[in-house]
């Protein structure tokens, strides 16, 4: 009997006992984290932009479906979108969005309420409706699928906690099954973030957050943890870091110290 990952993916919301969403931006990637223990894999747009070769905000709905289905054939856990606004401003997008996922296999999905690519966040029941949409279209479908709603509004500098706090409380009554404030402020916004639901909570690990460790996050009462693009960051300044190095100055150090190929084809392979 195939697997439903979707139902997997909900059983892995547990509050005060968060999973680890794995957020991987090739199929690589994906399965080096599997093979380290990751129970299910997050697409990132940030971090497959990145590879792209553009910035954050700039994916079709297309090519965010195409990576996410090749990350789910790479690897045999739930694996979720980090699907931005949508990829449309109306409900009906954001519904057509979830269908369209749903239909490739993903387990679930993440919508914000930011009207990409600006960073100007949806009018408050514009936002709310958009979020009713896509919760029903979930619903309709046939096998589980885990719908998260993010309030995108402090990591944008758009607006406060306090709205936030509004915005997932109405995205909570719409039906959402988990919410995500991405990077409060402080760690007593995230606690206010978590008190304010009896929904599982997901905390982003980027920035000031990276120096808490999983069990703090547990104590605080997080269900899920993800890595964003953060990961593919520290990638990325490796590169900076050597190439700065290598065409400044002709030092090839910083490439001492990688993983043998040896290894990684070992992880590639399952073995």
């Amino acid at each position: 009997m195939p697997v439903d990952h979707g139902a997997a993916l909900r059983q892995l919301h547990r509050p005060g006992d968060p999973f680890i969403l794995a957020n991987a931006w090739d199929l690589g990637s994906a399965k080096m984290l599997v093979a380290r223990g990751a129970q299910a894999i997050g697409t990132s747009s940030a971090a497959h932009a990145f590879t792209l070769g553009l910035p954050d905000g700039e994916l079709t709905r297309d090519q965010a479906l195409d990576h996410a289905q090749a990350l789910i054939s790479a690897v045999n856990v739930p694996v979720s979108g980090d699907f931005e606004n949508g990829f449309g401003d109306s409900p009906d997008s954001v519904a057509e969005t979830v269908r369209l996922a749903a239909d490739i296999g993903l387990a679930g999905i993440s919508i914000e309420d930011t009207a990409l690519p600006a960073d100007t966040p949806y009018g408050f029941d514009l936002a709310v409706e958009r979020i009713r949409a896509g919760v029903d279209a979930a619903r309709s479908l046939p096998k589980d699928f885990v719908f998260v709603a993010r309030a995108d509004g402090i990591l944008r500098a758009s607006y406060d906690i306090k709205e936030a706090l509004r915005r997932i409380a109405a995205f909570d009554q719409a039906g959402a099954d988990c919410l995500y404030v991405p990077m409060p402020a402080s760690v007593n916004d995230l606690q206010q973030v978590i008190a304010s639901t009896d929904k599982p909570v997901n905390a982003l690990v980027a920035g000031p957050y990276c120096n808490m460790s999983r069990a703090t996050f547990a104590q605080m009462g997080v269900a899920r943890i993800s890595l964003g693009s953060s990961l593919a960051r520290v990638v990325h300044r490796t590169i900076d870091d050597a190439g700065r190095a290598m065409f400044d100055t002709g030092d090839f150090s910083d490439l001492a110290g990688g993983m043998s190929g040896a290894v990684v084809d070992k992880i590639l392979r399952g073995n």
